[in-house]
């Protein structure tokens, strides 16, 4: 769980190497670095205080750059107010440089060399060794000390970012702190939220300590965390005089008749996040199936690729899902290219996805040459089959980019750290995710309710970012024995909370 200065919902996500432009501007705009530093430093020890309430014992473990600078304001403060601070450096007071070096020289007390065998008793640990800057991986000694301190039992707060995590990516570097709680300053940044980093993390507080927004000046920011107040503001909501066709249809395809499940799981899906009608395409086989448990959702013939062209050339059915229990096979490629040249949006889920495995220039060549949206929703198997040189690298929101870049669609790359990408750039990391969606079919409730929103016309890149916020509220309100058939009749109190 995340804490933000006022109950702000700070969405902008930084990268270290933006946080430090935004320093840069700070400093420029006439606002000391020392007065930054300082800033920072109180609020650590103000968290400190919360989480060791009485005046313990503490040690802080500074590094050797700003991160460590940030530690000794927190040692002098925390210092001042009674607790029984020791602080360990790594490296050599001489050489730290720039602010570090004035905040040392405000440290009083007795500075220790920092070494994987030191003592680490106390009540708490305070993590300012590197932060999110971090440029190399931890190895031997300092690798050693993090195992150390990890296996002490003591609670660890991090400065920033716990030391061994990239800021960027949310991967370890080496050895990583596992904290109890970390505070950062003025934004978050993608390695708070991204994998395994949330993880190390533990509870995240976000602290204003005085750079202003302008700071972020000429910067093109495009990562946002995956929150209402990014998409609120377009979701499509009833007017008194709207109807049941003002708020789109939209279609599912169905798989045969011993796979219907997942289109129907979809369906209900899409009905209930508001598309106003919601039909299912199938195959005469599998029409008696659909018809004895579906009610409020219609079922159309669609024998194949040809046919479902046809029912696709009615503009009305302006949103349409294909890949839930569909099969991986040329006849699911013809399908989804039929559905490519329609004028509606199209979502590609499951074995849509797979079935272009070694012909995805094929389906990104259909899919470029529309003026509707695509939307893709792989999970990393399905993802790899269609991206295979995208899939070693570790940065899972330049991974989704430059998929929904090269595809021309949005994607949704899934994950308990979903992130939802747009070509043009734009991307948000959701963070809500519950390990109780980890169950059969929660996906294919997920390309439903993208499809739904798609029906209702919200723009493409907040109809993904949203549907995968509400899929995983509703999970989380749920919580133990989720499944995925629960998931839609969990929507209304969501969709409730969202209303203005």
């Amino acid at each position: 769980m995340n804490e933000q200065p006022n109950g702000a919902a700070i969405l902008t996500l930084l990268t270290p190497d933006e946080m430090g432009a935004a320093d840069h501007a700070a400093i420029d705009g006439g606002i000391a670095g020392i007065e930054l530093m300082e800033n920072a430093g109180l609020a650590v020890a103000d968290r400190a205080g919360e989480l060791c309430p009485f005046a313990g014992r503490v040690i802080v473990l500074a590094g050797p750059g700003n991160n460590g600078g940030d530690g000794f304001v927190a040692a002098r403060l925390l210092a001042r107010r009674g607790y029984r601070v020791r602080l360990a450096l790594l490296g050599s007071r001489a050489r730290l440089a720039g602010d570090a070096a004035i905040a040392a020289s405000r440290w009083e007390g007795e500075v220790e060399p920092l070494h994987s065998g030191i003592v680490l008793s106390a009540d708490l640990i305070i993590d300012a060794l590197f932060g999110a800057g971090l440029a190399r991986p931890l190895e031997g000694d300092v690798a050693a000390l993090v195992e150390a301190v990890n296996a002490c039992g003591v609670p660890v707060l991090a400065v920033d970012l716990p030391s061994g995590i990239d800021g960027r990516t949310g991967e370890t570097k080496g050895a990583a702190i596992r904290a109890a709680a970390s505070v950062t300053f003025f934004r978050r940044k993608p390695g708070h939220l991204l994998l395994p980093g949330r993880e190390h993390c533990g509870r995240l507080a976000l602290a204003d300590i005085e750079i202003p927004d302008d700071a972020l000046g000429s910067l093109e920011i495009r990562l946002h965390a995956n929150e209402p107040p990014l998409w609120r503001e377009t979701l499509r909501w009833p007017e008194p005089s709207g109807h049941k066709y003002s708020r789109g249809h939209a279609v599912v395809v169905s798989g045969p008749a011993h796979q219907t499940g997942a289109a129907r799981l979809a369906a209900r899906a899409a009905l209930r996040i508001g598309a106003g009608l919601v039909s299912v395409a199938a195959t005469p086989e599998a029409m008696p199936e659909l018809a004895a448990h579906l009610t409020a959702v219609m079922i159309k013939p669609a024998a194949d690729a040809a046919e479902l062209a046809s029912l696709l050339s009615d503009a009305r059915l302006n949103a349409v899902l294909i890949g839930p229990g569909a099969g991986i096979s040329e006849e699911t490629r013809r399908k989804v290219l039929a559905c490519l040249e329609s004028k509606a949006a199209v979502i590609l889920d499951a074995d849509a996805i797979s079935s272009f495995a070694g012909k995805a220039e094929l389906l990104f060549g259909a899919a470029r040459a529309r003026s509707a949206p695509v939307f893709l929703t792989p999970h990393a198997g399905e993802f790899s089959r269609l991206f295979p040189d995208l899939s070693p690298d570790a940065d899972k929101v330049a991974k989704a980019r430059a998929a929904a870049e090269r595809a021309g669609a949005i994607v949704v790359l899934k994950g308990a750290d979903t992130v939802i990408a747009a070509p043009d750039g734009w991307a948000s990391i959701n963070e809500n995710g519950s390990p109780w969606l980890a169950t059969a079919g929660t996906g294919d409730v997920l390309a439903g309710m993208v499809t739904g929103l798609a029906a209702q016309r919200v723009p493409a890149f907040e109809a993904a970012s949203a549907a995968v916020w509400m899929h995983a509220e509703a999970a989380r309100r749920f919580g133990p024995g989720l499944i995925s058939e629960d998931l839609a009749d969990l929507l209304p109190p969501v969709l409730g909370g969202l209303q203005p």
